[in-house]
């Protein structure tokens, strides 16, 4: 066993049960030091493809991908139908580069990469049947220049070298498994993934407003929630990714980060938005809510309101009681999330993915 694996291993226990106490009392500057905090670099440089062209949407049967193979001037077409252990591949591709760059925020892409698959699903009304993680649309103006969006280009970026060496797979199943592997490779719990979507063009790019807006309370999240075929329940379970990453003034315009763990998914999201004093922090940006002990910790009015709610603040409780029970839940809605929309064939097997790091 690596000496990193074991470290991994003695963080998740160590970060679930006294990471808070630990950090408490640490200044902002210490914590930026031993916690890796960082602000975004510039996004990785993309590397060029090889001589395989990539057609998404091409009308092929199930998860195939169907592309041109081109060398010494001929052009040959190729149908690529992946396996388990193809997919596995483009899995471990993603989770040996999530922390390439110690400079990217915390020292890892992960969260961004949650963020992205999970702004890419959310996008889904039940209503119309648009929008979701079939298409990955996000692509696109105007979709990809939406406020909620701001700063997933760096995500979008670090995937780009992935498709160059996979090119038979769609950006709307890569994005899912870069969601997939972050969470997993972060400690988090086993995420279950179903190839099949399929790339769509810039005719299908969802409105403005479909996303949550961090500024807003309890009524704005049920009518986004809602739109999917979300219930109170499953909006504060999804609320838990907020354990990951961090706000930063030119994206959101908010800053910090929701824990003292910001690149391992534990429960403390819960825990602080219960055990904390919360205070409007004074500055010139947008309200948001900062920790009384520290100042280094912050929520936003959305998520504030989870705890003001009669009927979301009991899910907070429990979750923060019971790690494993935000597990499971949390598992569940968001394999439910990046579902959402998408036409799987019927005897599409889900994939449970072997972590790398983990």
């Amino acid at each position: 066993m690596s000496a990193s694996t074991v470290s991994r291993q003695f963080a998740r226990a160590a970060l679930r049960t006294t990471a808070r106490n630990t950090f408490a009392t640490s200044s902002r500057q210490a914590f930026r030091q031993n916690g890796r905090r960082f602000y975004s670099s510039e996004p990785p440089k993309t590397s060029s493809s090889s001589g395989l062209v990539y057609l998404a949407g091409a009308a092929v049967a199930g998860a195939a991908g169907f592309y041109f193979y081109t060398q010494g001037g001929s052009v040959s077409p190729k149908v690529f139908n992946p396996t388990k252990e193809d997919y596995q591949k483009v899995y471990n591709e993603i989770a040996n580069r999530l922390e390439e760059k110690d400079d990217y925020d915390d020292g890892s892409f992960g969260p961004v990469l949650v963020r992205l698959a999970w702004h890419a699903s959310g996008t889904y009304d039940q209503a119309t049947g648009t929008g979701g993680s079939n298409g990955a649309t996000m692509r696109f103006s105007p979709e990809g220049d939406h406020g909620a969006n701001a700063g997933l280009k760096h995500a979008r970026d670090f995937l780009e070298p992935v498709k160059a060496k996979f090119p038979w797979i769609t950006y709307s199943d890569l994005w899912i498994i870069g969601g997939v592997a972050a969470i997993q490779e972060m400690l988090g719990p086993v995420i279950p993934f179903r190839p099949g979507r399929q790339d769509r063009d810039a005719a299908a790019c969802t409105p403005d407003g479909r996303l949550p807006d961090g500024a807003k309370g309890s009524n704005h999240l049920r009518d986004i929630f809602y739109r999917m075929g979300f219930n109170d329940q499953e909006i504060v379970a999804l609320s838990g990714a907020h354990a990951l990453g961090r706000c930063h003034t030119d994206r959101s315009g908010f800053d910090g980060p929701w824990t003292f763990s910001p690149t391992v998914l534990t429960n403390d999201y819960y825990k602080l938005l219960l055990e904390e004093k919360w205070q409007y922090r004074k500055w010139d940006g947008p309200k948001q809510f900062e920790d009384v002990k520290t100042k280094s910790l912050m929520m936003l009015p959305s998520d504030y309101a989870l705890i003001q709610d009669k009927a979301m603040k009991p899910w907070v409780e429990k979750y923060a009681k019971d790690n494993d029970l935000f597990f499971k839940d949390f598992a569940a809605v968001i394999v439910k999330l990046f579902e959402l929309g998408v036409p799987f064939k019927q005897d599409t097997e889900k994939i449970v993915f072997k972590p790398v790091n983990a």
